[in-house]
């Protein structure tokens, strides 16, 4: 994606960090040679390969799977939080105008189908990784009719990654006193807390 200099981030561990928070994904594909995407949750395994892994699955009357076999690179996009941003925030300035603020990250990576055992293994990691924030867990337990039956309808998938992108557009173009005026602007708002945090993380590593 265009990422201007300003915009780009670089660090793994943060770029691991959004996609732990923001993990239900956009999978991109080629399909028959036309564009083709599914919205799927991922699990990130960060201790595969250069810059790890991510781990899904998909409908198994969901064509794509079938495009994850040919060792063709594919594109997984994770979005995360955005917001408009007011000119009226910034210190008085004639060319200001409105911009968007957002943070979205593009991996990279040639995927693999899983075994059935590995797939149920991963069923298990997602699973764990989305209940751990409640109080009292779930705990996937199938019964082995309930097992092949699941298993028999969906395919697993592992996407070893060759390249992360990360863009986190959030005024470093502007001065200091203009991004703390949008950090505290947006912080008064649902949807622009998340992009406040992220401004205000970004502030604190310069």
């Amino acid at each position: 994606m265009y990422i201007p200099e300003a915009f780009a981030e670089n660090d793994l561990a943060t770029l691991h960090e959004f996609i732990r928070q923001h993990s239900f994904a956009t999978l991109v594909t080629q399909h028959e040679g036309v564009p083709f995407a599914s919205h799927l949750p991922m699990f990130l395994d960060s201790n595969t390969g250069t810059h790890g892994a991510l781990l899904g699955h998909m409908a198994r009357n969901n064509p794509q799977w079938q495009d994850l076999v040919s060792g063709t690179e594919v594109l997984i996009v994770f979005q995360g939080a955005h917001a408009y941003v007011s000119p009226a925030w910034y210190e008085p300035n004639p060319m200001s105008v409105p911009t968007w603020n957002y943070v979205s990250v593009h991996a990279y990576g040639v995927a693999r189908i899983l075994s059935e055992e590995e797939l149920e293994q991963t069923l298990y990691q997602l699973t764990g990784e989305n209940e751990k924030v409640f109080e009292k867990p779930w705990e996937l337990s199938l019964s082995t009719t309930m097992r092949e039956r699941m298993l028999s309808a969906i395919v697993g998938f592992e996407i070893t990654l060759r390249r992360i992108e990360g863009k986190f557009k959030l005024s470093q173009n502007r001065s200091e006193q203009d991004r703390q005026n949008v950090i505290s602007e947006l912080s008064t708002t649902v949807h622009g807390k998340d992009v406040a945090q992220w401004m205000s993380k970004q502030l604190e590593r310069k």
